[in-house]
């Protein structure tokens, strides 16, 4: 009795050793016709196996993708579509350029300084009154989450005013939502169950 962890290791593991043996006697047969027959059963097989396959967008490429993959692009028959090729598939992906742009303060994220910059160009309404709200208190949390003992609204308010060139201020009674307990108020996080 041979075991799996001694045999040969499977290419594509959902279609199992079956399958992979199929494709394989596949390869060997000499007449190209009987081959194009047996590989078109394969694929019918294959999509018996995977029913939630034919969902998806291209499904049946899809399948004669993974029938040449199966052979290691060594099946010659008459693909209906242009299969993928190996390189395509071994190919690395390029890396992500790391955004370089400055950031004045980098506790509060280039996506807090682009928000700022939108709110500079509102106009005096009440959107421009709560995206204020939101962004302060956004910040609060921020330098709260960087440096627990530096947490100061009045640098909130410092840094508000310093991005938007004046153009938005806090206001003196503004109240702010308290981060000391790590939650912002109304989430289930906040709310402690009491025990009797």
């Amino acid at each position: 009795m041979t075991y799996n962890t001694q045999r040969e290791k499977l290419i594509l593991p959902e279609y199992g050793r079956t399958i992979q043996e199929m494709v394989d006697i596949c390869m060997s047969i000499e007449d190209r016709k009987e081959r194009q027959q047996c590989a078109e059963s394969i694929i019918e097989i294959m999509q018996t196996m995977n029913p939630n396959v034919r969902q998806q967008p291209d499904y049946e490429h899809k399948l004669w993708d993974q029938l040449a993959i199966l052979s290691n692009y060594k099946l010659d028959i008459d693909y209906p579509f242009e299969v993928v090729k190996e390189e395509e598939i071994a190919a690395k992906p390029k890396p992500l350029k790391y955004p370089m742009q400055r950031i004045r303060y980098r506790h509060y994220g280039h996506l807090t300084e682009a928000f700022l910059k939108e709110l500079k160009e509102m106009p005096e309404s009440e959107d421009r009154e709560r995206l204020t709200s939101m962004i302060a208190n956004f910040m609060k949390r921020s330098l709260y989450n960087w440096n627990r003992d530096a947490m100061d609204e009045r640098k909130v308010s410092a840094d508000m005013t310093a991005y938007t060139d004046g153009s938005v201020n806090i206001p003196a009674d503004f109240h702010y939502v308290s981060v000391s307990n790590g939650h912002l108020p109304g989430s289930n996080a906040s709310k402690k169950k009491k025990r009797r």
